[in-house]
C-alpha cells in the first residue's frame, strides 16, 4: 500500500513573501503532482533500477519541459524563478526525474531555441514541450569529461550531409530519446552542434546498467558509426565551446534549485521522524545532538534558498554569470548531500530502508555532485573568477 507523502516545505526566512501568486500556484501544482504521481511509486522504481516512463506525460502537462521556452514554440514563457521552483519540487521527489526534465528543457530545447534555425524551432520544440518527442544531450565522452574541448567525436562534410563518428557516455534519457543534441568537431577542429534522430543508420543508444545512483533514471551511451546527418540538422547559430557551455549553464541553474529540493525533503523527513521516535522516555527531537543536526540543516537550507532566489532575479535580468551559477550549483549539492547523510544518521537503521527517501536521495546526489561539472571543477571556476588566474591549464 502506497505511503502518504506528508512533505511540508521549510521556509525559515519567509522567502515565500518574495514570490508572486503565480509562482506559488506553479509550485503547488507541481508539488501536488509529485505527491500524487511520483512519491507512491518512486521507491519501487529505484529498487528495480527502472525509469517510470508513464511520468513523461505528466511532466509535460505541469510545464516541466522547457518552461522558459516562448509560448509560440509550445513552451510556457515563464521566468527563471518559475523554472527553478519547478525543478526544486520535482527533485524533492527524485533527482532522476528532475534530470529527465532538466535534460529536455535545458540541454535539448534550450540549444534549439538559442542556436537553431526557425525551421528547427518549429519542427522540434512544440513536440519536445508536449513530450511527444524526448531528447538527450551528447557532450561527455569516455575519455573527455571535465575537458570537453578534447572531444574526438567528429563530423566530415560530404556535400549534401555530414558524416558523424564517435561516442558519448553518461547520457541521461539516451535509451528512450527520439533526438540527441550532439557536439562534435568539424574538419577545422571547431565544435558544432547537430540534431541526430533515432533511426539514422549507424546511431545506437546502449543503456548503462548496474548503477547505484539515479536508479530511477535512464542512462546510456550514444554511439555514432558513419551516421549520415542532413545539413539542415546542424545548429547554425553557434560555434565553439560556448554552445555546449551555454546549455550547461541552464542545466546547472536548474540543479542549484533542484538539489535544494532533495535537501528539504531529507530535512523534513528527519524533523518529522525526530518528533515521533521515542528513546529514553522522550522524542529524540528533545536531545541536544539531534537539535544541533536539525538546526544546522535548516540554516544551510535557508542560506541556499536565499542564494538561488537572488540568482533567479539575476537570471531574469540576463545578468547571472556562469561563475555565479557554478557557485550556486556547488553550494546546493554540497549542503544537500551533507544533510542527507546527517538525516540518515538521525533515522538510524530505518534511514537505509526504502520506507524513507533519505538513502535514495543520498545515492542520487552522488551523481548530481559530479554531473554538469564536478564539485572540484565548480570550485575552480569560482577560483578563476575571483583571482583572474586559470587553474585549468
Amino acid at each position: 500500500m502506497a505511503k502518504t507523502d506528508l512533505y511540508e516545505a521549510p521556509d525559515y526566512y519567509q522567502i515565500d513573501e518574495f514570490l508572486s501568486e503565480e509562482h506559488k500556484l506553479i509550485r503547488q501544482t507541481v508539488r501536488d503532482w509529485v505527491k500524487k504521481e511520483v512519491s507512491p511509486i518512486i521507491e519501487d522504481y529505484a529498487q528495480k533500477a527502472e525509469f517510470p516512463k508513464q511520468l513523461l506525460k505528466g511532466l509535460a502537462e505541469i510545464g516541466a519541459f522547457g518552461p522558459t521556452i516562448p509560448m509560440e514554440y509550445g513552451g510556457m514563457g515563464l521566468d527563471y524563478m518559475a523554472y527553478g521552483i519547478i525543478m526544486q519540487e520535482i527533485e524533492r521527489g527524485d533527482s532522476g526525474i528532475r534530470s529527465t526534465a532538466s535534460v529536455q528543457g535545458s540541454l535539448v530545447m534550450y540549444p534549439i531555441n538559442a542556436y537553431g534555425s526557425e525551421e528547427q524551432k518549429q519542427k522540434y520544440l512544440p513536440k519536445l514541450a508536449s513530450g511527444e518527442l524526448m531528447g538527450c544531450f551528447g557532450l561527455t565522452e569516455p575519455d573527455h569529461g571535465s575537458n570537453p574541448s578534447g572531444m574526438v567525436t567528429n563530423i566530415k562534410d560530404k556535400g549534401d550531409h555530414y558524416l558523424l563518428n564517435g561516442a558519448k557516455m553518461w547520457i541521461s534519457n539516451s535509451p528512450f530519446a527520439d533526438i540527441a543534441i550532439v557536439w562534435a568537431k568539424d574538419e577545422e577542429g571547431k565544435i558544432r552542434g547537430l540534431i541526430v534522430e533515432r533511426g539514422m543508420e549507424g546511431f545506437s543508444t546502449p543503456e548503462t546498467h548496474n548503477k547505484w545512483s539515479l536508479r530511477a533514471s535512464a542512462t546510456g551511451e550514444l554511439v555514432f558509426d558513419n551516421v549520415k546527418v542532413p545539413k539542415e540538422n546542424l545548429l547554425p547559430n553557434v560555434t565553439g565551446l560556448k554552445g555546449p557551455l551555454g546549455c550547461l549553464n541552464q542545466a546547472r541553474y536548474g540543479i542549484a534549485w533542484g538539489a535544494l529540493g532533495a535537501a528539504m525533503d531529507c530535512y523534513d523527513t528527519a524533523l518529522r521522524y525526530s518528533k515521533e521516535r521515542v528513546q529514553f522516555g522522550r522524542p529524540i527531537a528533545g536531545f541536544q545532538l539531534q537539535q544541533k543536526k536539525l538546526a544546522e540543516m535548516i540554516t544551510e537550507i535557508t542560506k541556499g534558498q536565499l542564494l538561488v532566489w537572488r540568482l533567479a532575479l539575476l537570471k531574469n535580468e540576463n545578468r547571472a554569470t556562469p561563475a555565479q551559477i557554478s557557485m550556486a550549483k556547488r553550494n546546493s549539492v554540497e549542503i544537500a548531500i551533507n544533510i542527507a547523510r546527517e538525516a540518515r544518521q538521525m533515522l538510524g537503521g530505518m534511514g537505509i530502508t526504502g520506507e524513507y527517501p533519505i538513502m535514495r536521495h543520498m545515492m542520487n546526489l552522488e551523481s548530481v555532485i559530479t554531473y554538469e561539472g564536478t564539485h572540484d571543477i565548480h570550485l575552480l571556476i569560482t577560483g578563476m573568477d575571483v583571482t583572474g588566474e586559470n587553474a585549468f591549464s
